[in-house]
């Protein structure tokens, strides 16, 4: 859920003009078990900054996400400090997410369960040269 919250959620930051540098989401599951087969939710906490330096937060509680495409629950981000969307979802849950086993037919896949690690780079000094990681 980490994963995809911070995809859909950059991408709905670019889209409404803002200049990400880099964003960094975290889900913490509560005393539940995270299971594909369970309407799970997750807190989600997000950390990043836009290329000129402004803070950028967002935070809330996802109900469902498929795989990098979208998430559905209650997400609010903040650039600045200033509240810039509150939504109930992001991104395309119509979107087909790609087959288990590589679709080749036989046996029929199995939900599975996804942990997402999330590694934070910090930048000295401002350093222009400091990039977020490629691959996060």
């Amino acid at each position: 859920m980490a994963y995809t919250t911070d995809r859909t959620a950059t991408k709905e930051l670019e889209r409404q003009h803002v200049n990400v540098r880099w964003l960094s989401c975290t889900a913490h599951y509560g005393d539940q078990a995270a299971t594909a087969s369970a309407n799970t939710v997750a807190s989600v906490d997000c950390q990043g900054a836009t290329d000129d330096g402004k803070d950028i937060t967002v935070t809330g509680k996802v109900t469902r996400a498929v795989n990098g495409a979208c998430v559905r629950g209650d997400l609010t981000a903040k650039v600045g400090g200033k509240q810039w969307f509150h939504v109930s979802g992001l991104g395309n849950c119509n979107a087909t997410p790609s087959p288990v086993n590589g679709g080749t037919g036989g046996q029929q896949g199995q939900p599975t369960v996804t942990v997402t690690v999330t590694r934070t780079v910090w930048c000295v000094n401002n350093n222009p040269q400091c990039r977020p990681v490629e691959g996060k």
